[in-house]
């Protein structure tokens, strides 16, 4: 859809569409979050873990009175009686500092500490049902993501959806092992191969497919948030941010780990042609998240580039760190510029307009 201008505005109210109030409060609206997104600045992505030193001293007083009721717990000789208490202090301390005092940190705690709490009672509950292994963890992460997105709906702690996603991929891998049991088996997911093996399209197609998928679900989720505010300026910013934080790594590493699992130069060409597009994506939806995650497979094609150019051991890696240094940095500086570039060679469209605007270069 357009945007919408103020002589728009003005003929809906002549239609009898909106009051002259509602036009006022409308108009009011939209030049607050333009004027926002413009002090905010076009490089700033925005993320904020904690508002002052208040915040921390705040939820260094919630872990130890958390820390008292649950020793009390254990006092008093009932261990099922922790995570009880925990969920219930956890629910209760919310309705004050998230609901009335709109603090951050001290909400991210809470919510913390409520996940744990679910998950260790409903894990204790499950073990004590005799359940089989992988059905027993299914219906664990179901129920604590069951109880976030309740807790979710109530308090709208943007923290919350990443550890409804940790649940939803502990979900997925239990599902998994439920069906293709010998794929979440065996000595080659313990040791220093764990990660490639569950990552690898080839080595292990049931568990890099269900990660890869998990993280496809969770970039479209976060994109849904994304697109319902290109401005950056609400809640929905920040459910985004922490969506894109495991959507990243489960999609980059899934990727580019099986490209260059393939061996010799067309893997790592392939695998560079991927970090290629994540980054283009990257600067498209006006997300660092992918690149990120992607700094470590950087680092492995530049040190095979230069192994594959006869650079002495010690001197490829001083060139490796140079490159990626160089790269890394010119990307962050010249971010603003480079997205302007690619998004006017963008065809215009309704999904374009709903991303983060950006500004057009002379």
């Amino acid at each position: 859809m357009a945007d919408l201008s103020a002589d728009d505005i003005r003929a809906a109210v002549a239609a009898g569409v909106l009051s002259e109030a509602q036009a006022a409060r409308l108009i009011a609206i939209a030049e607050a979050r333009r004027g926002f997104r413009l002090n905010m600045g076009d490089d700033d992505e925005p993320f904020e873990l904690f508002k002052g030193f208040s915040e921390i001293f705040v939820t260094v007083g919630l872990v130890l009175l958390t820390a008292g009721f649950v020793a009390l717990s254990v006092v008093l000789s009932n261990p099922i009686a922790v995570p009880i208490v925990t969920i219930v202090l956890s629910f209760l301390f919310a309705r004050y500092f998230t609901l009335r005092r709109r603090m951050t940190l001290p909400s991210i705690f809470l919510v913390g500490s409520f996940a744990a709490s679910v998950l260790w009672l409903a894990s204790s509950t499950v073990r004590n049902s005799g359940l089989e292994a992988n059905l027993g963890g299914a219906v664990t992460f179901l129920l604590t993501g069951l109880a976030l997105v309740g807790f979710f709906r109530v308090y709208r702690v943007p923290f919350t959806l990443f550890l409804v996603g940790l649940c939803g991929m502990g979900l997925v891998f239990s599902l998994a092992g439920m069906m293709f049991p010998q794929s979440l088996q065996g000595a080659g997911l313990i040791g220093r191969d764990a990660w490639r093996n569950l990552t690898d399209l080839g080595t292990n197609p049931v568990a890099s497919l269900a990660l890869l998928l998990f993280g496809i679900v969770a970039f479209v989720a976060a994109m849904r948030f994304d697109l319902r505010d290109p401005h950056r300026i609400s809640r929905n910013a920040a459910n985004a941010f922490w969506l894109h934080i495991l959507a990243a790594p489960a999609i980059v590493n899934v990727v580019t780990v099986s490209l260059l699992n393939i061996g010799g130069t067309a893997g790592y060409l392939l695998a560079a042609l991927a970090l290629a597009l994540i980054t283009l994506i990257a600067l498209i939806i006006d997300r660092r998240s992918f690149l990120t995650a992607g700094i470590i497979y950087i680092g492995l094609i530049l040190t095979w580039a230069m192994g594959a150019a006869n650079v002495d051991t010690g001197w490829g890696m001083v060139w490796t760190l140079l490159l990626m240094g160089a790269f890394i940095t010119a990307i962050g500086s010249w971010w603003t510029l480079l997205r302007a570039r690619i998004m006017e060679m963008l065809p215009d469209c309704a999904l374009k307009s709903k991303l983060p605007p950006y500004s057009e270069v002379p």
